[in-house]
């Protein structure tokens, strides 16, 4: 189909029955100009995936199939654990002519850098250029022109847009370290899980497990061009969220009144971007409780004048802007349709 043309596409879903898999069929389902042919799971094959999606009952009567079911269609969605998708990605690149990959596979463009950071070689290095980093608010010029977009990084996503005022402002002292502390809900573990997400062992904490070599990091480093920088993630008790609090120094001279045009150029830019700095009321800063649900990011900051110390904070759901939000909004880009299609909701409060 011509860009632009709103008309109805095929597409289908690689895996299926995970969290990511849930939210991105959600989405695709309400989708004016799509129509979802087939979604694929191997431990939920022949079941209605409203058995595993609930929220779907009544809005889909599709079941799952055998992956070596999947037939040809417009846009092919692989929402497969890491690793799988680079083992066939050929044979998946025969069956649709434009790939949105929402796992790690794909992010890094360099095969060194990927191995330095998953500690394997690259099953398909050839393929990694072929793909673009699929943060419309980082390349979406080069999305809407691709054929093959990765998915992003939750963590990455939330540490990025963090960053992303004050490095294209050129506001941030890159000659000091970055450190960013991220507070992460229970569903960025999967649906599969580990004893680690187990309600008994995850309710009632704040559990730092990652204090620095977060393989996250290496998305930071390709994408905010910062040496310097480590993530530090802890565990809450929420089911969905992620909140990256940025600590780094700015520039000499750089003042409050300079972030703030930062800031607001990031929001006017992006569609889904929104400045959180309030003097009064309950939300006076980035929060992923009234987030949940919808691919909004929302950024804050602080700045000590006295010695250039500033803080970045960025709110996403985890589950949406970083990840099947995200995809949907690659789609739009690529298929030449207006960004925000199916992706207008805004959150519940309270909740």
């Amino acid at each position: 189909m011509m860009k632009g043309i709103e008309m109805s596409i095929s597409v289908s879903i690689v895996g299926g029955s995970g969290y990511s898999g849930g939210e991105l069929l959600r989405l695709l389902i309400a989708h004016p100009y799509v129509t979802v042919k087939q979604v694929t799971s191997r431990s939920h094959v022949g079941e209605y995936v409203y058995q595993v999606h609930p929220n779907l009952r009544k809005r889909t009567q599709l079941k799952f199939v055998e992956p070596a079911q999947i037939e040809a269609v417009d846009v092919l969605f692989l929402a497969l654990p890491h690793g799988q998708a680079q083992t066939r990605i050929g044979e998946y690149a025969a069956l649709a002519g434009k790939i949105i990959d929402l796992s790690a596979d794909f992010r890094l463009r360099d095969a060194t850098l990927y191995e330095r950071w998953y500690g394997e070689a690259h099953a398909a290095p050839e393929w990694l250029d072929k793909f673009v980093y699929g943060l419309p608010e980082l390349h979406r010029a080069e999305i809407a022109a691709a054929d093959y977009v990765s998915g992003v990084g939750c963590n990455a996503t939330a540490s990025n847009l963090a960053l992303l005022p004050l490095v294209k402002a050129d506001i941030l002292d890159r000659s000091t370290p970055v450190i960013i502390e991220i507070k992460v809900g229970s569903s960025e573990a999967g649906a599969e899980g580990n004893l680690g997400s187990h309600h008994a062992e995850r309710a009632n904490v704040i559990r730092t497990f990652s204090a620095f070599g977060h393989r996250h990091t290496a998305e930071v480093i390709q994408e905010m061009g910062v040496q310097d920088v480590s993530l530090t993630m802890t565990a809450v008790d929420v089911v969905r969220g992620v909140l990256a609090t940025v600590h780094g120094k700015v520039k000499p001279g750089t003042t409050a009144k300079d972030l703030w045009k930062a800031y607001r150029a990031a929001a006017n830019d992006n569609l889904f971007i929104r400045v959180v700095k309030e003097q009064r009321g309950v939300y006076r800063a980035p929060e992923p409780k009234v987030l949940v649900g919808s691919n909004y990011a929302d950024l804050g900051f602080e700045l000590d004048e006295s010695n250039g110390h500033v803080v970045s904070i960025c709110a996403i759901d985890n589950l949406m802007k970083g990840a099947a939000g995200s995809a949907v909004q690659c789609l739009n880009l690529m298929m030449g349709w207006q960004e925000t299609t199916a992706l207008e909701f805004m959150g519940l409060h309270p909740l």
